[in-house]
Formats: structure tokens, C-alpha cells, sequence
């Protein structure tokens, strides 16, 4: 039986004029995933990111953590999809009196996301929502197939892509895969890891946004 580990990056620089850079706690939280895997006998076949720079210092992070030497391949498959974008052609909500800033922005965030996922302005993305799946599916299916038997491989990319494989994997339409996905997506921590296994009854999700390995006080979801 071989296994995937779905890993989101470690805490970006939210506020910041560049978001795509860990922060230290981000850092910190890599390594401490690394520490942990190594602690757990855990070692890595494959080890795959996005193409992001917090994919790249999260794998980093995690490889100095676990002391691996592992070579780092880059697969463009589990890239984030394009926020920025999303949340540009979507107005921003009036504001509610009394709302803090990060909870006005995750509100925000939510509404622009469903209208993406709901197919029908499909011609104000670059990447459409069912673009998107259908990228982050061939990406864990190449995964997949790449590995050898017994083999691990340990992706770092981004709570969209990781959400995304769980639900494809939970749920059996369409709509309850999308549904499903909103619902993951805004509650993915930093480093917490999503484990898949491939074996003689396929590919099957066993553990979702898994983070005992961070104390409370590196728990964080943006």
C-alpha cells in the first residue's frame, strides 16, 4: 500500500504586500512537521510542491525538520487557484459594524468563492472552478500512479488543492464534491496534513487536516 501525504504550507505573510512568503511562525511550523514525520519513522519516496514560493520554503522547512534528502519536484498541478482574481471580480460586502478585519475579508472570501464554484460566470476567470478540479485531479492521479508500492511521497501545496482531494474522494457528485469543498477549504491549518492510501481497493482519504504535531499556539489558518 502505498501513501500520499497532503500537506498545506506553512503560515503566509497575510496583510502583506507579498502574501506568497512564509512568515516565521510559517517557517517554524514546517520544521516542526519535518520533526515530527522523522519522530514517527516516516520517510519520503517522492516529495512534490506547487509551484508557489510558500510550497517551496514549506518543503524546506520540512525537509531540514526531518533531516531527509529527498530531491524536491515541482508539479504545477497542485498549484493554489488564483485568489486574488476570485476575490477581484467579486465586490467586497458592506461592512458590518463591529466586524473585525480578518472576519471581513473571510466573509468576503466565501461569497466570491461560491460564485466561482457555481459555474455560472465561468468567462470572468482564467481558471474556472471545474479547470481547477480537473487540475488538481490529474495532478494525485499522476501522484499516484508515479508511486511505487509501499513507496510515500509528500506533497506541499495549498488548502484549495488539498480540500479539493479529499472531496473528490468523500463525496460522489459533482455538486456534493463542490458543497464539500467550500465547506474544507476555509477551515484547512497551516502544515496540517491530509493522508491518502492507494491500495487493492483504490485511492482512499484516511486522515483530513491532521495537526497534532503543532502546539496551540502554532495552530493558525491563514
Amino acid at each position: 500500500m502505498s501513501r500520499i501525504l497532503l500537506v498545506r504550507h506553512g503560515q503566509a505573510s497575510f496583510g502583506a504586500a507579498d502574501y506568497d512568503h512564509l512568515s516565521p511562525t510559517g517557517r517554524e511550523q514546517s520544521r516542526v512537521l519535518g520533526a515530527a514525520l522523522a519522530a514517527r519513522g516516516v520517510t519520503a519516496d517522492l516529495v512534490v510542491t506547487g509551484r508557489m514560493r510558500r510550497h517551496a520554503q514549506t518543503a524546506e522547512g520540512v525537509l531540514e525538520g526531518a533531516g531527509w534528502t529527498t530531491s524536491v519536484d515541482v508539479d504545477p498541478g497542485w498549484d493554489e487557484f488564483d485568489h486574488l482574481q476570485v476575490l477581484a471580480v467579486h465586490d467586497q460586502p458592506t461592512t458590518v459594524e463591529g466586524e473585525s478585519e480578518k472576519a471581513a475579508f473571510q466573509r468576503w472570501f466565501e461569497e466570491a468563492t461560491r460564485r466561482w464554484t457555481s459555474g455560472h460566470h465561468d468567462e470572468a476567470y482564467d481558471e474556472s472552478f471545474a479547470a481547477f478540479t480537473a487540475r488538481v485531479g490529474a495532478a494525485l492521479a499522476r501522484l499516484a500512479e508515479a508511486l511505487p508500492r509501499s513507496g510515500t511521497a509528500v506533497v506541499l501545496t495549498s488548502g484549495g488543492p488539498v480540500a479539493w482531494a479529499a472531496a473528490s474522494l468523500l463525496a460522489d457528485t459533482e455538486r456534493s464534491r463542490t458543497d464539500l469543498w467550500l465547506r474544507l477549504n476555509p477551515v484547512s491549518i497551516n502544515t496540517g496534513t491530509t493522508t491518502i492510501v492507494r491500495g487493492s481497493r483504490g485511492t482512499t482519504l484516511v486522515t483530513f487536516n491532521a495537526a497534532d504535531h503543532l502546539s496551540p499556539d502554532l495552530i493558525t489558518y491563514r
